[in-house]
């Protein structure tokens, strides 16, 4: 008896007994992370009391709209991190939601937003550098202009006692622009942002703010006198300057 074109499909790829998409399927990439939040959040508010039964797997499979298998890893994340706990024939309970649940949490973020951090940094010092040689190549007179002004308000800022974090970033961002390459600019402009926290609190010393400025000056020097390499070692001094400190003040 001769099959039809989906018969010999469906016999070939046979279905996925917990009904998931094949692996690398849209829309399944960390399909846990849902339950995961809402499970930890429902916990830290007090809608799930220690001592609690999670619903089963089949049950949180359905009400999530994902496979057995990614309820089964949000589980054991929450297992890891002293939120639940499995019970030979009692199902997923859940734990009280104790002091060194949090702080095994809080220590978590904190190292992963450490290594974020020390990342971020590492690629600034990858592709900053090269952007001030090819500034002080290929840099107009006026953009050498734009960044004495920008330099000269980060001064005043810092002289008062003011943040100057909108002129920290519009010089590295004008550096960019001068470069004459718009895509490494839209990726400087989104390094920036995401660092933007960690910038704040480090130009709210003023010790630190001055050290900010001085950098800067050297780069600009630099560009000024059209000295591609110096410009490169002083952008480079710059960053390692600013990374070795926001390191040290989070270890």
């Amino acid at each position: 008896m001769k099959r039809t074109a989906a018969e010999r499909d469906a016999r070939r790829d046979p279905p996925d007994p917990e009904g998931e998409p094949p692996d690398g399927a849209p829309g399944t990439a960390r399909a846990y992370e849902n339950v995961l939040m809402h499970i930890h959040q429902q916990v830290e508010e007090g809608v799930l009391k220690a001592g609690d039964k999670l619903p089963s797997e089949r049950k949180l499979a359905e009400r999530y709209g994902i496979g057995r298998s990614s309820v089964r890893d949000a589980i054991r994340i929450l297992e890891v991190r002293g939120v639940v706990k499995p019970r030979q024939g009692g199902g997923t309970v859940v734990l009280a939601f104790s002091t060194d649940t949090l702080v095994a949490e809080l220590a978590g973020t904190l190292v992963r937003k450490r290594a974020l951090v020390q990342e971020l940094m590492e690629v600034r010092c990858m592709i900053e550098p090269p952007l001030a040689a090819r500034a002080a190549a290929h840099a107009s007179a006026a953009q050498i202009e734009q960044l004495e002004e920008v330099l000269r308000r980060q001064r005043d800022k810092v002289r008062r006692g003011e943040l100057a974090v909108e002129e920290d970033t519009q010089f590295h961002s004008e550096i960019a622009r001068a470069a004459g390459n718009r895509v490494m600019l839209a990726v400087l402009d989104t390094l920036v942002s995401l660092l933007t926290e960690t910038r704040r609190h480090f130009l709210q010393d003023e010790e630190r703010a001055r050290s900010s400025l001085a950098g800067h000056r050297l780069v600009l020097r630099a560009i000024r006198r059209r000295e591609p390499a110096a410009a490169e070692a002083a952008m480079r001094k710059h960053i390692r300057a600013v990374e070795a400190i926001i390191m040290t003040r989070r270890a």
